[in-house]
């Protein structure tokens, strides 16, 4: 099974690109080596504040899919640099 989730995420305090792909960056870096998920920034890439993320578990169930994106929910909202906003889900 493919559980998938989009993520609006807003950065307030960025000023800049550099500034916002170093939070993108720590965020990517903390899913990829913890979890079991692929991510990827997927719109937003020349805006400062504001960032959408996607991010992909496959597993042998629904079940375990679903919780290692639940997993990756609770890393993405634990950086406080962010606030996650309107969030898609998609199984298939």
């Amino acid at each position: 099974m493919i559980h998938y989730v989009e993520c609006e995420c807003i950065i307030h305090d960025s000023h800049s690109l550099k500034e916002k792909r170093a939070v993108l960056q720590r965020v990517l870096t903390r899913l990829k080596q913890k979890l079991n998920v692929s991510v990827s920034e997927i719109d937003h890439q020349d805006v400062w504040q504001r960032t959408r993320i996607g991010i992909v578990a496959v597993a042998s169930s629904l079940k375990a899919a679903e919780k290692e994106i639940d997993n990756a929910l609770k890393v993405v909202d634990s950086f406080p640099e962010w606030e996650r906003g309107e969030t898609v889900h998609e199984t298939r």
